[in-house]
C-alpha cells in the first residue's frame, strides 16, 4: 500500500499520533524531550521529578506514566495525541491499543549507560543516606549488558510488528556529534514542522560525563 494512502488511513482510524520518547534509563531520553520542546513540540510533563545533579536541565517526565503496567484506567493516554511523552522502554508494551504511537527509541553504549546509572544511584544514596532504593528503575540499573541487549531486541521486535507503532532509533552519541543531522532525521520521521536549528542547540557535550 503506498505510504500516503497508509498514512491517510492511519490518521482516519487513530487521529494524531502520540509521540513517545523511549529507551533504557540514562540513554538520553530527557535530552531528546528537550530537543522536541525546543523544536516547538508540546511535551507532556508535570515536573514532579525536578532537575538535579544528574539531569541539571530536568527530566521532562509525567508521573502517571509509571502506572501504565498497573492495569488501571489508561484513557488519559488518548489526551496526549500530538504531544511528546517520555516512557521507559519496559512500559511500551503496556500502552493502550486505541492510539497510534511514533516512538523515538534512544540508544547508548551499554558501558556508558551502566556507568551513568551507577553514578545516579550513588547520588541518591548520598542524598537519602541509604545504600539502596526500592525504585524499579534502580533494580533495572543493576542488570548486566546482556540482559539489556536482550530487552532492546524484544522492544524492537514489538515496535516492528505492532500495527499501531512506528519507530526510529537515535544514538545518544550521534545526537551529540551531529545534532543537526539527527534533528532533521527526527523532523522527517515525525512529519511535523519543527525548528531544527533550535533542536540542534540542545545537546550539550559538557553533560556527556560518562564516556566509554
Amino acid at each position: 500500500m503506498p505510504g500516503i494512502v497508509r498514512e491517510f488511513l492511519r490518521k482516519r482510524k487513530y487521529g494524531e499520533p502520540v509521540i513517545v520518547v523511549s529507551g533504557l534509563p540514562r540513554s538520553g531520553t530527557s535530552m531528546m524531550m528537550q530537543m522536541l520542546a525546543a523544536g516547538g513540540l508540546e511535551i507532556a510533563a508535570d515536573e514532579i521529578r525536578t532537575a538535579d545533579a544528574d539531569n541539571p536541565r530536568g527530566y521532562c517526565e509525567l508521573e502517571r506514566v509509571k502506572d501504565l503496567d498497573k492495569g488501571g484506567d489508561k484513557s488519559w493516554v488518548s489526551d496526549l495525541k500530538g504531544k511528546a511523552v517520555k516512557i521507559i522502554s519496559f512500559l511500551l508494551k503496556d500502552l493502550p491499543e486505541d492510539c497510534f504511537y511514533k516512538v523515538i527509541l534512544m540508544e547508548r553504549d551499554m558501558d556508558e549507560m551502566l556507568a551513568s546509572q551507577g553514578r545516579m544511584l550513588a547520588h541518591r544514596a548520598e542524598s537519602t543516606d541509604a545504600s539502596d532504593s526500592a525504585d524499579a528503575s534502580d533494580e533495572e540499573g543493576r542488570e548486566d549488558c546482556a540482559a539489556y541487549e536482550k530487552h532492546l531486541k524484544k522492544v524492537k521486535r514489538f515496535l516492528e510488528t505492532h500495527p499501531n507503532c512506528d519507530y526510529i532509533a537515535v544514538r545518544y552519541r550521534a545526537a551529540l556529534d551531529d545534532p543537526r543531522k539527527e534533528a532533521e532525521r527526527i523532523r522527517r520521521f515525525l512529519g511535523r514542522r519543527l525548528d531544527v536549528e533550535r533542536m540542534a542547540r540542545v545537546p550539550d557535550a559538557s553533560l556527556y560525563r560518562n564516556r566509554r
